[in-house]
């Protein structure tokens, strides 16, 4: 899909929200001890316990705490004092201060000792959860985490809402690695601080990034490979105009041949092109090895079966079998110009699954210079500095490409998307008469070409033209009945535009009846189910989406909603939330 043409799921307001926002904060009711409100609040102020001072003690690489009041007295004096005390709740009290003056001064063992102290003291039918707490924060600073997690814990088991220990046990966890507990931790904080909390927030997006790339490492070094759709292929090879296997294919397997020859009699690379053309996409990887195997290393045939098996590999998300055959191709100076330059292109998309930009604008520096007229490499550099949002470089890039190629729709209308969305005076209305008036211009030009449909609907959601914006989706859908993805956008601009959920939830569970590998579409759904707090049925949607991912990047991010997800329900249950209520 052309970088532009994907929007971020919909959201209040029609503004973009974090992906912990999404998954975890947004709207979604829920009902606490039978308040029926999303944003748990508990009755009256939540209890401010634990060591006083800046919030910088809560901080374990903070410098030392600044001192408030007298130097603490030694442990030695502070024993004698307290001894005589015959009140165990008093005496653990006496103890618990004299730690807290010891922790402002920067003396964390010593601050330990007390709060040791005040621990043993405290009678059996009183809590101590505070003295936990407290020896839990001096713990923090000395960096004993397993310490740290210890204490916290036996205060939580006292008092399983007490958000400060709750919070330094996150952090705790964090730092030792378990970033499952961690996330479960800074979830139930969120929660119960109301999301008010900006450094919670911002620790829980932290973990689930952190969490959603480890989860993604794992599931790929077990993951089996998978063909796309069909639209996703249709889709990829649409953004590319001179693709010198396309061509080839096109030119040699018109309709009517195709109608009459038999796939069974072919082998090789002609075999590789006969399945190309019908659509019968699983027979070519092992067609195109047939041919690179049976034929000289340098051969015209063998270049173009690498090319084409490399794209596959591409597809089915084997980044190592998929380079080295593009290596392959571009390494042989004797292979043809536009082979070579096309899996430079290619290369350049795989450097960028692999987040590695740099490798990636290398390769299509090197297309431009090997093959200049290629507008293929100005269209697909545009896409990749749009994705960066480097908007003069990505108008260049689309400016040369409809230069080279004025009759390719895809490029032709992205450069119309790109005009409109980095000119600088994008928000005033003679702007956007223009934009009105290029899209226009587009789809008179390309009447057949849905990408036309698509970015001009997003132009209009974008200045609240909804009405106008259905109907681009409506004419989109009648040119291409089977597009998944148009149904999911013009689902996400139900919710927008009416807040009609039915609707949307119609169109998007069309869209996965129609293509049952539309990762977008399960992405969509199952963010939609948390916010409307059926967790159990978005984490199901989370796990149809992640093994259709295509890249690391991608898949870590369904992780990371899908882990969000899956905390949201472990603390609705522990708390006695009602979800959906």
């Amino acid at each position: 899909m052309a970088a532009a043409s994907r929007v971020a799921p919909w959201s209040p307001g029609g503004t973009s929200w974090s992906k912990w926002q999404v998954a975890v904060a947004v709207g979604a009711p829920l009902a606490v001890a039978g308040v029926s409100y999303w944003y748990y609040r508990r009755s009256g102020k939540i209890r401010a316990r634990g060591v006083s001072g800046s919030p910088s003690h809560l901080n374990p690489t903070s410098k030392t705490p600044s001192v408030d009041g007298p130097e603490p007295n030694s442990l030695e004096s502070v024993e004698g004092m307290i001894a005589n005390e015959k009140d165990p709740l008093k005496k653990a009290q006496l103890y618990k201060n004299e730690g807290n003056k010891f922790f402002k001064a920067g003396k964390y063992d010593d601050a330990i000792s007390m709060y040791t102290k005040a621990i043993e003291s405290c009678p059996d039918t009183e809590s101590s959860d505070v003295f936990y707490q407290n020896r839990a924060a001096a713990y923090e600073q000395l960096r004993n985490y397993p310490k740290v997690i210890e204490d916290c814990s036996v205060a939580l088991a006292q008092n399983p809402k007490y958000t400060k220990a709750l919070h330094r046990r996150s952090k705790a966890l964090e730092q030792t690695g378990d970033l499952a507990q961690c996330l479960e931790d800074v979830t139930a904080v969120c929660i119960l601080e109301g999301f008010q909390n900006q450094s919670s927030i911002v620790q829980a997006d932290r973990v689930l990034k952190a969490l959603g790339r480890q989860h993604a490492k794992e599931a790929l070094q077990n993951r089996k490979p998978q063909m796309p759709s069909k639209y996703f292929i249709r889709t990829f090879l649409s953004s590319f105009s001179e693709d010198p296997i396309q061509k080839l294919i096109k030119s040699e397997y018109p309709p009517e041949r195709i109608q009459t020859e038999d796939l069974s009699s072919k082998k090789g690379f002609e075999k590789a092109k006969h399945a190309f053309a019908v659509g019968d996409y699983d027979q070519i990887v092992a067609a195109c090895t047939e041919e690179i195997d049976s034929v000289e290393a340098d051969g015209g045939s063998a270049m173009a079966a690498l090319l084409l098996r490399g794209t596959f590999y591409l597809w089915l998300g084997e980044m190592k079998s998929s380079l080295a055959d593009l290596e392959a191709v571009i390494e042989n100076e004797m292979a043809e110009k536009k082979l070579r330059a096309n899996a430079l292109i290619k290369r350049a998309s795989l450097h960028v699954q692999m987040d590695d930009p740099n490798r990636s604008f290398e390769d299509f520096d090197k297309a431009a210079v090997l093959d200049p007229e290629n507008s293929d490499v100005y269209h697909h550099r545009g896409q990749m500095n749009l994705l960066l949002e480097k908007a003069e470089e990505a108008k260049k890039d689309f400016a040369r490409a409809v230069e080279l190629n004025p009759t390719f729709p895809v490029a032709y209308v992205q450069k119309c998307y790109i005009d409109y969305r980095f000119n600088s005076e994008a928000n005033s209305s003679a702007a956007f008469r223009t934009a009105k008036k290029s899209f226009e211009e587009a789809i008179q030009k390309f009447p057949d070409c849905t990408e036309c449909y698509m970015l001009y609907a997003q132009v209009l959601t974008d200045k609240g033209e909804f009405e106008e914006a259905d109907k681009c989706y409506e004419k989109a859908m009648k040119l291409d009945s089977a597009n998944a993805t148009l149904m999911v956008h013009r689902g996400l601009l139900q919710l927008q535009w009416r807040n009609d959920i039915e609707k949307a939830l119609k169109l998007i569970e069309e869209a996965i009846r129609t293509d049952s590998k539309c990762e977008f579409a399960y992405e969509t759904l199952g963010t939609i189910e948390v916010q409307r707090g059926n967790l159990k049925r978005a984490i199901e949607l989370f796990d149809k989406a992640i093994p259709l991912s295509k890249t690391e990047f991608e898949m870590s991010h369904l992780y990371a909603l899908r882990d969000a997800a899956v905390a949201q329900e472990k603390v609705a249950t522990k708390f006695g939330i009602i979800v959906g209520a």
